[in-house]
């Protein structure tokens, strides 16, 4: 692994968030970078864990799961890391696919509500 080190304005452009979402994951102990003065810099460590983060966001985890969960590597290994990882991913299986079945109704009904103006605005054509 790299020993590069990455500015705040790096980490910012390269995961594309903002300062105050960086701030924010450090304020909430996401991410400890290196400080020298007011300078922060973030190591392989922190833009893996940021990866981890954003990862962790587009499943649809709190920042609080993901919180606990890295928590979890530092005081008890990757097994037991790596167990809860398995827990938190099933039960957002079960989330994302009751949502995936919600959208499929809604999406159905909008189309039939589409198709249906369509034989409307045809009639209308017609008179």
């Amino acid at each position: 692994m790299t020993t590069e080190r990455l500015s705040f304005k790096e980490m910012c452009a390269k995961f594309e968030v903002t300062p105050r979402t960086l701030r924010y994951y450090e304020y909430i102990e996401l991410l400890a970078p290196e400080k020298e003065g007011r300078a922060r810099f973030y190591g392989p460590r922190e833009v893996a864990r940021m990866k981890l983060i954003l990862r962790g966001r587009r499943f649809g985890f709190s920042l609080e799961e993901i919180r606990q969960w890295l928590l979890v590597y530092g005081k008890k290994g990757e097994k037991q890391q790596l167990g809860q990882w398995l827990t938190l991913a099933d039960r957002q299986l079960v989330e994302l696919e009751r949502q995936r079945a919600e959208l499929d109704v809604t999406i159905a009904d909008l189309k039939a509500l589409r198709a249906t103006a369509v034989e409307e605005m045809t009639k209308l054509g017609e008179g």
